[in-house]
């Protein structure tokens, strides 16, 4: 089972403070960091040259096998060991999806369900852009969520944290969905009386506040999971003593040279936080490549993936 350490109440008041502060910071169309406000998103000249490259895979004859390698979706087994992990959650798995951009490619939903079907997992967490553009309507994806919310629902429950491809106007459909909304929240796993905790926070890569940060400073939980859409609160997160980050936003780079090196990765705190696995003091952290595209429908030399992570306390 699952519960919130808040009161009903006060998330309510603390998501409406949320919301007010996020349709802002869409509108503004700035880009909102931790070192303070940077000047405007160049997504959309980012998206010119995706084009041009588009054009250029099509006249070198790659573009259909980079397209076809983003429908090939693996699944990565991953066991990770806390000497502090609760006897309790001894062998817990967890389905970790990341960036789905489920309008990218036609029948996406369909795929990513026949991969997830032959699964076995305790809880899902998802870590955030759920659509293909950064801004408009996002009403079409709402019916491939719910259809792929019906094979991800799990006996520990299913919760989900915004990127930065999503808007705040997504909360709303919440309960429609089958998806538990962490927006700078926590909630406590019950196992046998014994609790873990799952902190959740708003996208940090274009919608920092400090909201993000107060969020982590939880105490008292022998073992505590961050949901985060990019690896940049890592550092925070360990100093809080976190054991487990999740995260995704990079694709892994998406189109990587033959060595899995990305040519672009959207992220600033180093290379280790590219995809993978990775440490920050005693804290486990893994980013993942994403199941779904951004940008353009492609991936060479970075295979699309779903993550089952197995925890263990010995």
């Amino acid at each position: 089972m699952h519960q919130f350490p808040d009161s009903a109440e006060s998330r309510k008041e603390k998501r409406l403070i949320w919301a007010a502060n996020r349709s802002v910071m869409e509108n503004v169309g700035s880009i909102w960091k931790r070192r303070g406000k940077k000047s405007r998103s160049h997504w959309d000249l980012f998206l010119r040259l995706i084009k041009i490259f588009g054009f250029f895979m099509k006249l070198a004859g790659y573009y259909t096998r980079g397209y076809e390698n983003a429908k090939k979706i693996g699944v990565t087994e991953l066991n990770l060991t806390f000497p502090n992990l609760p006897e309790p959650f001894n062998g817990f798995r967890i389905l970790h999806l990341s960036d789905l951009h489920i309008d990218s490619i036609p029948g996406f939903t369909a795929m990513l369900i026949e991969k997830i079907k032959p699964l076995n997992f305790d809880i899902c967490l998802l870590t955030g852009d759920y659509r293909r553009d950064r801004s408009g309507s996002f009403n079409h994806i709402l019916k491939p969520l719910k259809v792929l919310s019906k094979y991800i629902q799990a006996p520990f429950g299913t919760f989900a944290i915004l990127g930065n491809h999503d808007t705040y106007l997504m909360a709303q459909y919440e309960k429609e969905s089958g998806m538990n909304l962490l927006v700078n929240e926590s909630v406590e796993i019950i196992r046998d009386e014994k609790k873990i905790l799952i902190t959740g926070t708003d996208d940090p890569f274009d919608f920092y506040t400090e909201s993000a940060l107060i969020s982590m400073e939880t105490r008292g939980y022998d073992f505590k999971i961050a949901m985060v859409h990019t690896p940049e609160m890592a550092k925070w997160a360990s100093q809080n003593k976190y054991d487990l980050y999740l995260c995704g936003h990079t694709h892994g780079g998406q189109i990587c040279l033959k060595e899995g090196v990305p040519i672009i990765s959207h992220q600033f705190d180093g290379k280790k936080f590219n995809h993978g696995k990775w440490k920050i003091g005693n804290m486990t952290g893994y980013t993942s490549r994403g199941a779904g595209v951004s940008g353009i429908p492609l991936r060479f030399n970075c295979q699309p993936e779903i993550t089952i992570i197995t925890l263990s306390s010995n």
